[in-house]
């Protein structure tokens, strides 16, 4: 028999949104950099940002501004504050992957779709509004006072929802940031969308697709 959850929840960006930040990077110091030591910085950039969340909560601008710093640092690059906000203010204008829009909005006639997301009020509704579909709760990390992979966030959501993790179902694109600790949580259903930026890990028992468009079918929808 197919699961029905009582709500879908999502990682939004990476998972939903197309988030950009190798792109950012690359419109910043691809002139400066061989391909090889710019691939190298956008790993670099990426491991920073999660290291920046995993301490208290600051806002995102911080996040960003830090990661990138240590980024420019560890590669030789000069940084400038200016690139950092540019970055920053690039993330509000970010659509949505293109199987995302048609396969969301098919499963919110269902299903009430829930975001949970390690972003700031003022950026993400514009990135909401470009999904295509309808959602029910739209919950950020300056809401919830932490970001993903902590717990806090998770047990936050489960609270305003007023369910148990064995009633939802949550859908990432990433392990590192969502599935881990929904599987440590005890969320049974999760579903892994492959965006191709993170290896398959069977552990943390999920269903796999490979977009959104996929979605609608592991509900039997």
């Amino acid at each position: 028999m197919t699961f029905r959850p009582k709500y879908i929840t999502f990682d939004c960006y990476g998972t939903l949104t197309n988030f950009d930040m190798a792109g950012a990077a690359r419109r910043l110091y691809g002139e400066k950099l061989s391909e090889e030591k710019m691939t190298t910085f956008i790993r670099n950039f990426a491991a920073y940002r999660m290291d920046e969340v995993l301490g208290a909560w600051k806002p995102y601008v911080e996040v960003v501004h830090n990661a990138l710093e240590r980024a420019c640092k560890l590669n030789g690059v000069v940084f400038r504050e200016e690139d950092a906000l540019q970055v920053y203010n690039e993330v509000p204008t970010w659509g949505p992957h293109p199987d995302v829009p048609e396969g969301l909005a098919k499963t919110a006639k269902e299903i009430p779709l829930v975001i949970l997301s390690n972003a700031m009020k003022s950026q993400i509704m514009s990135n909401v509004e470009k999904l295509g579909a309808p959602f029910f709760k739209v919950i950020t990390a300056e809401e919830t006072g932490t970001y993903k992979p902590q717990m806090n966030g998770f047990e936050y959501m489960l609270d305003v929802l007023g369910c148990g993790p064995e009633d939802i179902t949550h859908v990432s694109s990433s392990f590192r940031y969502d599935l881990m600790t929904a599987y440590d949580l005890g969320i049974k259903s999760k579903v892994w969308v492959n965006r191709g930026h993170e290896p398959a890990n069977p552990f943390y028992e999920y269903t796999e697709i490979s977009g959104i468009a996929g979605l609608p079918g592991v509900f039997g929808i």
